[in-house]
C-alpha cells in the first residue's frame, strides 16, 4: 500500500538534528507497524502534490503551526485539494491541523479555542455506540491517549460526521466524515522526547501552568502505535471499497 504524506509544515530547525523532521517522524511510526507500507511525501506548503490522485491508495496530512483559516495561498489551495478529495472518493486522514481541515474544507467551522492550548498527553473517550459499528477500530478500549499541540478545534462540524471519540476539552477529538475520511486531533508521529523538546522551546507561548501541566503528562503511556493501526485499518477497508 501506498500513502501520500501532505507536508503542511516543518520541525522547528532548532529540533531537527535530534528528532528529524516529519517524513522522519512518519516513516519510524508506520515502519512500527506495517512495514510493507510505502510513503511518498508532497511539500504542498511549497506547492508539491502529486500528478494523478491515483499515485497513491490514500493521503495523510502532518500538522502546521498555521491555521485552516489563515488567508495564505498555500492553505486555500489545500483546502481546495481536500474537498477534490472527498469528492473523488479517495481516503484521507487529517492530523491536527488536517482534521479541521476536513470540516474547514467541507462546511463546517474552526476557531481558536477558548478553552486555550491542548499540550503533552490527552486522553479522550471513545464512543462505544459508534466504536460498535466500525470493524476497523481494532481492540477498542474505553479510549485512548496521544500525544496533542493544539489551540484551533472544529466547534461546529461538516455534515454526515460522526463523531468518534472526544472530550470535555476537545469534543471532536476523532471524527469521520462520509465514509472515506478520518480527522484526529492528536498526533500519532510525535514521540514524548520530541514534544518535551517543543514545549520547552515554546514556552513562552503557553500559561506557566499549562506548560507544567503538560511536561509532567509526558510520562504517560500514549496509545500511537494502536492508533496508527486503525489509521492502516480504515484506509485498506476503504480502498477495498471504492473503485477508481
Amino acid at each position: 500500500m501506498i500513502l501520500g504524506i501532505l507536508l503542511c509544515d516543518d520541525v522547528r530547525p532548532e529540533l531537527q538534528t535530534k528528532h528529524g523532521n516529519y517524513p522522519a517522524m512518519f516513516s519510524e511510526l508506520f515502519s512500527q507497524v506495517d512495514s510493507g507500507i510505502v510513503l511518498n511525501f508532497y511539500r504542498v506548503m511549497d506547492g508539491q502534490y502529486p500528478e494523478s490522485l491515483d499515485e497513491c491508495d490514500a493521503y495523510i496530512s502532518s500538522g502546521s503551526k498555521f491555521s485552516v483559516y489563515d488567508n495564505i495561498r498555500w492553505i486555500r489551495t489545500f483546502e481546495a485539494f481536500i474537498h477534490q478529495l472527498y469528492q473523488q472518493h479517495i481516503p484521507f486522514i487529517g492530523i491536527c491541523f488536517g482534521h479541521q481541515m476536513i470540516a474547514r474544507a467541507l462546511g463546517g467551522e474552526v476557531c481558536c479555542s477558548n478553552k486555550g492550548w491542548g499540550l503533552g498527553v490527552a486522553n479522550v473517550k471513545l464512543n462505544r455506540d459508534m466504536v460498535s459499528q466500525h470493524g476497523w477500530l481494532t481492540d477498542p478500549k474505553k479510549g485512548y491517549s496521544l500525544l496533542v499541540s493544539h489551540q484551533d478545534q472544529i466547534t461546529e462540524p461538516p455534515k454526515d460526521t460522526i463523531v468518534l471519540a472526544g472530550s470535555e476539552f476537545c469534543p471532536y477529538a476523532m471524527t469521520q466524515v462520509g465514509h472515506h475520511f478520518l480527522g484526529i486531533q492528536g498526533h500519532p508521529e510525535f514521540t514524548p522526547d520530541y514534544s518535551h523538546d517543543l514545549i520547552q522551546l515554546r514556552s513562552d507561548n503557553y500559561p506557566p501552568q499549562i506548560t507544567q501541566t503538560a511536561l509532567a503528562s509526558l510520562s504517560q503511556h500514549t496509545d500511537h502505535l494502536a492508533v496508527t493501526l486503525w489509521i492502516i485499518n480504515f484506509i485498506k477497508l476503504r480502498h477495498l471499497s471504492f473503485s477508481r
